[in-house]
Formats: structure tokens, sequence, C-alpha cells
């Protein structure tokens, strides 16, 4: 299996060509590191590099660029209207392919380590890999800014670095590592100069002062085209998409008299987003992702459909051959998780086509937050379908592992018993996610066209066969788990998931 991540490091230097030429030519020194995109603003007097590849290379490019920074950036005559920290202000590891959340955050700890043995520039860090709750936020973080933590470090231990000597760096200041989800950031810029509108509109906005869920913003001033500006973190934009964050911008806006001149994306946006963005503004009837060329080519080519199937059934095929080759994976906990996601997806069709529907003109909003949610649920499960394979793949290795001596032996019935419970635990987060799912989409039925009762239906039907089936190879993990104790704890919750469904926990009850 493939194993790609993204890094976003971001420096204090966006007025300097020269220096941030160096800055990326050390970290593609990195064999097998691949540079996506380059972004640089003088405003802000910051640059933005995103980076891909496997862990480990991309791990080394990044800890080489933090180097090269530090040789060439003195914050101590550095300015921007971008808050920042360190030369190398913040390195977040985000996972793509083959790759969990957890494993970033166990690179983000090794990086952070590595840097300080490196280079002795202290390390905090942030997001998944946040060591203390009030660390998650950057912003907590990054109070003061440099000028300001480097005298409050060497008084008060709450702002001390997670690695290094409590004090900052004297010209690179500090670095801030974590891992996160993939983040958009993006830009509104207003047809104002007047900063504290933007300050406002950011203030209001944003999550942690009771603004949209997933935001983080901050009024910014662009000297250089003497306008203000509302700069955006949006952590998660399938829960809050992109022109969400620009209507509430505009309204807010409309307050003050000032309207959008335009916006702008740093670095990377996934192509989902840009989709969603799409079928909100031009309310495209029955739209689905899979009217994008690229990514009708992509299921085409990706799998070897044999003739005659229609395009649906082409799109299909590649798992079903998947499922059907004589191999251990992917299997019934994949199948499971799969029925779930259909499940799901029908969900998300029916309150689409509903919401645009004027006989359900009265229920748009909750139809709308259903869409986000089916989605989110979709989602979710269809990544399980690779996890389960992955926990099932764990299990085999850990019983090829050697057993020549009592040690030997003792290890490797650790490791199978650690691998069956992980191997538990994914069906069983299907079974309630699929539970979660059967709920919800009955609720749907009083709010959607009647029309389409039908789909919610088939989709009831497909969320019950994924808790069922999911809780299937909970069972036939059960088995050969040796804790009692975490045996009868999965057994209980099996048994509640199949009642919510309307099942009985024959299959879980097995000793």
């Amino acid at each position: 299996m493939k194993r790609l991540i993204e890094c976003v490091p971001n420096f204090s230097e966006g007025r300097d060509t020269s220096k941030v030429d160096a800055i990326v030519a050390a970290m593609r020194e990195v064999p097998g590191v691949f540079l996506l995109d380059r972004e640089s603003d003088a405003d802000h007097n910051r640059s933005v590099i995103t980076l891909a590849g496997e862990p480990e290379a991309v791990a080394e490019a990044a800890m080489r660029g933090v180097g090269k920074a530090s040789e060439l950036i003195d914050l101590t005559k550095h300015t921007g209207a971008h808050p920042r920290l360190g030369a190398t202000d913040v390195v977040p590891f985000i996972p793509i392919e083959g790759v969990a959340i957890e494993d970033c955050v166990a690179l983000a700890k090794r990086v952070g380590r590595e840097i300080w043995e490196r280079y002795r520039i202290p390390v905090y860090f942030y997001e998944a890999a946040a060591q203390r709750p009030e660390r998650t936020n950057l912003e907590n973080i990054r109070k003061g800014q440099f000028e300001g933590l480097r005298e409050e470090v060497l008084r008060n231990p709450d702002r001390a670095p997670d690695i290094g000597e409590p004090r900052l760096h004297p010209t690179a200041g500090a670095v801030v590592v974590g891992a996160r989800k993939f983040l958009i950031a993006y830009n509104i810029n207003l047809n104002t100069p007047d900063l504290d509108i933007a300050k406002r509109i950011g203030k209001n906005i944003r999550f942690s002062n009771g603004g949209l869920r997933y935001v983080k913003a901050m009024g910014v001033d662009l000297k250089a085209r003497n306008l203000a500006q509302v700069s955006i973190n949006l952590t998660d934009f399938e829960q809050t998409p992109i022109h969400r964050v620009f209507e509430m911008v505009k309204r807010e806006a409309e307050r003050y008299g000032v309207t959008i001149v335009g916006s702008e994306i740093v670095g990377l946006i996934p192509k989902r987003a840009i989709e969603l963005t799409a079928d909100f503004y031009l309310q495209l009837e029955n739209f689905s992702a899979a009217q994008v060329l690229e990514n009708r080519l992509e299921a085409s080519l990706g799998g070897s459909a044999p003739e005659g199937p229609g395009k649906l059934a082409a799109l299909a095929q590649p798992f079903l051959d998947a499922v059907a080759q004589p191999t251990a994976t992917p299997g019934g906990g994949s199948v499971a998780a799969l029925a779930g996601a259909l499940g799901a997806s029908l969900g998300q069709m029916v309150a689409g086509l509903s919401r645009k529907k004027k006989s359900q003109a009265a229920y748009v909003e909750p139809l709308s937050e259903a869409v986000a949610e089916f989605q989110r649920a979709s989602r979710a499960l269809t990544e399980a379908i690779d996890r389960d394979a992955a926990s099932f793949e764990s299990v085999m290795a850990a019983y090829k592992l050697p057993q020549g001596s009592p040690e030997e032996l003792h290890r490797r019935e650790e490791a199978i018993q650690q691998a069956l419970q992980g191997a538990a635990n994914v069906p069983l987060e299907v079974a309630r996610g699929a539970a979660e799912l059967f709920e919800r989409l009955g609720q749907l039925e009083g709010i959607a066209s009647p029309s389409m009762i039908s789909d919610i239906r088939v989709g009831r039907l497909m969320a019950a066969a994924g808790v069922r089936g999911a809780i299937e190879n909970v069972a036939i993990n059960l088995e050969s788990i040796s804790d009692a104790a975490f045996g009868a704890r999965m057994k209980s919750e099996c048994a509640a998931l199949l009642a919510r469904v309307g099942e009985t926990a024959v299959s879980a009850g097995r000793s």
C-alpha cells in the first residue's frame, strides 16, 4: 500500500526570493520528495511550501528546511502582517494515503525532537500532536509572537517549549510542529483599508468567538494594496464548506458598508472543495462528483473493467474485482463498511434533491444540514474500507512473527492480541457509524420528498446490513482475544447496536 503524507511548512520570509529559493532547494535535495506548491506574500512576509511523498522522506526534507531557514532568517529584523513565532513558523504533517493521523502525530513528535537535537531550536506541538489541551490551537502558542514570548518564556513556566530549553533561539525563535487534517488557507479581501473592520469580521466568523465551526480567522493589513483582509484557516472544508465562509464574510462586510473585492487560496485546495462550491452557487440539479471529467477518468483508468458494463457498473467493477480475488482482503469487514457508505450516499442524494423541490421549501435548512451529515458519514465509512483491510493484515503480520524462543513467543502473543483488538475495534466503529446512520435516515423520512421514500428505505437496509456485517467481524475476532473484560465490553456494545437496528445479538454473543 502506498504511504503518502503532505507537509506544509510556513517560513517567515516572503520578500527575498533568493532566501526562499535556498530553503526550497535544501528540501528538494531529499530523494522522493515532491514540491507541490510554493506561495510567497510580501505583506505577510511569509512563504508557504507544500511538500508530499513518503513520510520519512518528507520529514527529512522539512527538517532541512528548518535548518536552512535558521541560517537565513533573523526574526530580530523581521516584520510582516502575519503573526509568527519562528523563522520556520509551523510544520504540519497531513495524512494523504495509507497513513493515519496517529502516524502523523508520531512523526511530528520525532521531527520535533530531531529539530532540537540538530539545530537547538525549541519546539511546541499543536493540533493533533499537542501535549497540552491549550496548545491544540496555534493562536494560543503564538500569543505575543516572537518578541513577546522571547521575554515571557524566561519567567513563565506555562509558556515553556515542549522540547528544548525554556528560551527561544536568539534569531530563529521556535518551531511549532503538528499533525492535522487538510487545511484550506483562504483569504478574503475587502474594499477598505480599515484594518479594524477586517478584525471585527474575523472575530465574528471564527469558532473560538462563537462563529463557524472549523474556522480560524483574523484581520490583516495589506499595505501594498491599501486593503484590509480577512485571513482564514478552514480546518474541515466538508463540515464547513468554503462557500459558507464566503457568504458569512459577505454579510458581515455589508454591516460595515464594505464589499468583497476578491479572495485567494494560499497553497492547494482539494478538488472536492471546489465541487461543493460549484454545486452551491450554480444550484446544479442532480449534480454528482462523477460528472467531473477528471474524476471519471481516474475511476475509469484506475481499474480494469471488463467489456460490456455501463458507466455506473464500470465505476463499481474495480472494487468488486478486488473482493472477488482469492485473497483475505478486502473481505467481509470492508464490504460491511461499503454497505454503510452506500446507505449514507443515498441519504445525501435524497436530502440534496429534496431541498431543491418547492414542496420541501420549509425544510431547506435541515435538509442542507442533512446533506453535510450524510456526506461525512459516507466519507468515514468509505475510509473504513481500507482501515478494516489494514487491521486484518496487521493480524496476519503478527502471526508471522518469530517464535523460536520464550521471549519471541511472548512478544508474538502480545502482538497478536494487540492486533486482534485493533481488528475488532475497526468494525465496531463501522457498526456505530452505521447504526447512527440508520436512525438518521429514519428521521429524514419526515422532511424529504415523499417520492423518494424508497431510496431512504434502501439506505436504511444498507445501514442495517453494515451494522450486522461489521458485528460479525467483531465477533470472529473476539473468539481469539484472551482479555475477557475487553470481550465483555465489546459484546455488550454489539448487542446494543444490533438492538438499534431491530436485530438480536446472536453472533456477538459467541463465546
